[in-house]
């Protein structure tokens, strides 16, 4: 019955993160002790005083319809949080709250891309960005990266991948998932080649701002000569442990923060009104309320570097940020293990799932085909327990 379905379903790629999640549930059902490390979801619970504005928000009877582009005391909190930890001046028409920062990069996607316009992608890149410029008919054009530059485009990269086609740069930092982080002199090398270019737009995705271990955040937005045609993306899903609840936000151009609002009228209209109430109370709260989690998961990143350090074959940079290491693989290409010959870097997360019971990524998925994606949201315990299975078995 495929050929009953549209050509944009049938062409569109499956979430890798997701196809191996379900990969390893099915094996965990039946009866194998997986350890799942290919989300990227934190493992702690949402803070009490997070789920406290969710508990009153269902007292207060917030059951209606919310406005398209979110509450208007939601939106001023998105506006606060962007100019004190982002430096960046919103107004409320400047944002559009959204069913998660997925929802939110679709919706940019679909109000701003015709047929054929090209989009740059440094690689790695989160897994949805291609599949999502496709679906709105653009051309993705992947600026590879690598380990030696800590998976971060250079500008004359970027001024060699330009094109009159190109209508759009789409990036994330922290990256998911390199987990590299662009710091102020590196994104104003970006920036003095997209001033040649005026008509060219950023999407800068920085769902994982909070999760970062430099000391420090740095916006393009905030760049000079870039606030204009930098589209700012985030969320609570990553910092706050609130995937489920599926709250992601922009701020931008007005022209453009009115065609994301007209597009989710008529797709899904406005977001979940519980997870907006309490929304509010989470981008409120000083960056210290979440401090806990931010330090854990830097130790675990320590912890899972040292391991894999014990490990032959395994090429790793130190990210400085988000909760994934993207370690190069590529000496395993070509080899047999026990019967297994790796190919490529699905042939090596695959035997790692079959033969070490670990779920991890292939970094073919995000744009780059000698690396996996391991997350480290996981406990110490577990994370101790998938290196010594990974080291055994290799």
């Amino acid at each position: 019955m495929n050929n009953h379905l549209s050509d944009r379903i049938t062409n569109m790629s499956t979430s890798a993160t997701l196809a191996m999640a379900a990969k390893a549930r099915e094996l965990r059902n039946s009866g194998k002790d997986i350890i799942g490390l290919s989300l990227g979801e934190p493992d702690f619970n949402i803070p009490d005083f997070i789920k406290e504005a969710a508990k009153q928000a269902i007292d207060d009877n917030y059951s209606s319809y919310s406005p398209v582009d979110g509450y208007a005391d939601l939106k001023q909190a998105v506006a606060n949080k962007f100019k004190r930890d982002n430096n960046l001046t919103y107004g409320l028409n400047q944002i559009v709250v959204s069913t998660g920062a997925k929802q939110s990069l679709a919706n940019i996607a679909m109000c701003m891309i015709n047929k054929g316009d090209e989009v740059i992608l440094p690689a790695p890149y989160w897994v949805s960005y291609s599949d999502i410029v496709k679906l709105a008919e653009g051309t993705p054009v992947e600026v590879p990266t690598s380990i030696d530059t800590d998976f971060k485009m250079t500008p004359q990269q970027l001024e060699a991948a330009i094109t009159p086609k190109t209508k759009m740069m789409w990036f994330s930092s922290p990256c998911n998932p390199s987990g590299s982080v662009y710091n102020k002199e590196e994104l104003e090398g970006l920036a003095e080649v997209l001033k040649k270019y005026p008509n060219i737009y950023v999407v800068s995705d920085e769902i994982y701002e909070h999760i970062n271990f430099r000391g420090g955040h740095v916006s393009i937005a905030g760049i000079d000569g870039m606030y204009d045609r930098t589209i700012t993306v985030n969320g609570v899903s990553k910092a706050f442990a609130m995937t489920g609840w599926r709250i992601g936000y922009i701020g931008g151009p007005e022209f453009i923060a009115k065609a994301c609002t007209k597009f989710q009228g008529q797709n899904t209209s406005g977001a979940n009104s519980i997870a907006q109430r309490a929304t509010i109370a989470a981008l409120d709260a000083p960056v210290s309320k979440i401090q806990f989690m931010i330090d854990e998961f830097h130790k675990r990143r320590d912890l899972v570097l040292e391991l894999l350090s014990e490990i032959e074959g395994f090429n790793v940079n130190v990210p400085e940020g988000a909760f994934y290491v993207f370690p190069d693989i590529s000496s395993f290409f070509g080899k047999t293990i026990k019967g297994t010959t790796i190919n490529n870097a699905s042939d090596f997360s695959l035997y790692l799932l079959e033969n070490a019971n670990v779920a991890t990524v292939t970094g073919e998925a995000f744009g780059n085909a000698n690396c996996i994606r391991i997350s480290y949201a996981a406990s110490e315990k577990e994370l101790r327990e998938a290196m010594a299975r990974i080291k055994a078995i290799l």
